[in-house]
């Protein structure tokens, strides 16, 4: 069987509320040649009863994954899985909007291009839009990776956005090691950190995705940690990438870091009863 040029792939735990309108937001668009892979994590919901309403679609290929090794097992289950040359991933409640797989295919026809990223909505747990365009803040043009690693160190926070928003070279994360877990929060950036010292990076100025904050999110739970994982993180890409980020760099990310957790904090705090 040929492979198809992309790879989309869902890693699902208890996403029964969502998951159907998340893998329709990616099949919707004929006439992109990708595949589907889906994988459900052990769910204690209806998550794998709604994704087997999809297996009569040729593009789909459904997995499970036995309980265990938090969101890097499933997120590299699935990614392993996957044939295309290009990779994104979805989690189970978010969205891809029209237009995003075929723009964003385009952008890594050039080979020196490792990774892309679009802007995306943040929406509430009943898919109400919180912020709107949110992402790619002084990431608007190419760049060689290492200088979009140092902006996003340097910003203390996420500039590329999670995983819906991107989309890169599935061999560039083989060769980095795939998805990375000894950050558990940061688990999508830091995997983007690595893949972009492979290539360029250039940015989708479109409003591609949605990103749904929910109060059962594990990002929620852990978000008493996200400042001391930043720091960690930070210090850990000076070291194995000198030349990318300096001290300096550490320096001001971390009091970033500290000042974006604290936010982060207050912005839970305030809009819980739409996160339910």
């Amino acid at each position: 069987m040929t492979a198809p040029r992309l790879s989309v792939v869902i890693p699902a735990y208890n996403n029964g509320r969502t998951i159907a309108e998340t893998m329709r937001s990616v099949l919707a668009d004929r006439s992109v040649d990708l595949e589907l892979v889906v994988a459900d994590h052990a769910s204690t919901d209806d998550t794998l009863e709604q994704i087997r309403r999809f297996e009569d679609d040729e593009r789909v290929t459904i997995l499970e994954t036995p309980a265990g090794g938090g969101a890097p097992r499933n997120w590299n289950r699935v990614t392993e899985s996957a044939r295309g040359e290009l990779l994104k991933l979805v989690c189970g409640d978010d969205i891809v909007m029209p237009g995003t797989l075929e723009r964003q295919m385009r952008i890594l026809e050039d080979p020196g291009v490792a990774l892309t990223a679009c802007r995306r909505d943040i929406v509430d747990a009943k898919g109400g839009v919180l912020f709107s365009g949110w992402g790619l803040r002084g990431l608007r043009r190419r760049m060689t990776g290492a200088r979009a690693v140092r902006a996003a160190v340097r910003a203390g926070s996420n500039l590329f956005g999670e995983p819906a928003s991107v989309m890169m070279r599935r061999d560039e994360l083989a060769s980095a090691g795939g998805w990375r877990g000894d950050f558990p929060y940061l688990i999508d950036q830091a995997t983007y950190c690595e893949v972009l010292m492979r290539g360029d990076f250039v940015p989708d100025l479109n409003t591609g995705a949605t990103f749904r904050m929910s109060a059962s999110q594990w990002s929620v739970a852990l978000v008493r940690d996200q400042a001391s994982q930043a720091k960690d993180f930070h210090r850990a890409v000076h070291r194995e990438h000198p030349h990318a980020v300096s001290s300096v760099d550490v320096v001001v990310g971390n009091l970033r870091a500290t000042l974006m957790a604290r936010a982060r904090q207050i912005s839970y705090w305030i809009l819980k009863r739409r996160m339910r």
